[in-house]
């Protein structure tokens, strides 16, 4: 039998939308949680630092940043075309995200700070790998 497809409506989407966190999401709270255990200690989504960084060691002047794929244009030559509806602001929206991003790393670098970026799914799949490159950072 053919399984049925609900479309939500734009303010059931608008919604949902709206629910997305942008702190203490759930890739950051995996990272968090597995830093901590190694006995890291940092500073989160620090608003005195360009960026506002999702994790910070502020002595070290290392950012880490927690990306998500939708919202930081993961593979995005590709994935702008699986946007349906209302393609011009969410291509419009991510597209400045990127710039965002690009922007706040050439800040950071340039105030000799070192940015570590991380895609959601790279956390999920490999938390400890993720922790691991961070760690080696702090140790240079």
């Amino acid at each position: 039998m053919g399984e049925i497809i609900l479309k939500k409506t734009k303010e059931q989407i608008s919604f949902n939308m709206k629910q997305v966190k942008n702190k203490d999401s759930q890739i950051e709270l995996l990272l968090r949680k597995e830093l901590w255990s190694r006995g890291l200690r940092y500073r989160k989504n620090c608003t005195d630092i360009y960026g506002k960084p999702d994790i910070v060691f502020k002595k070290h002047k290392i950012a880490v940043f927690c990306d998500s794929e939708f919202w930081h244009g993961y593979d995005w030559e590709q994935r702008k075309y699986d946007i349906k509806s209302n393609r011009d602001f969410w291509i419009k929206k991510i597209e400045r995200n990127i710039e965002r991003d690009k922007k706040v790393n050439y800040e950071l670098q340039s105030k000799d700070w070192v940015v570590l970026r991380f895609w959601g799914k790279e956390i999920k799949k490999d938390v400890k790998l993720c922790a691991d490159i961070i760690e080696q950072q702090l140790k240079k």
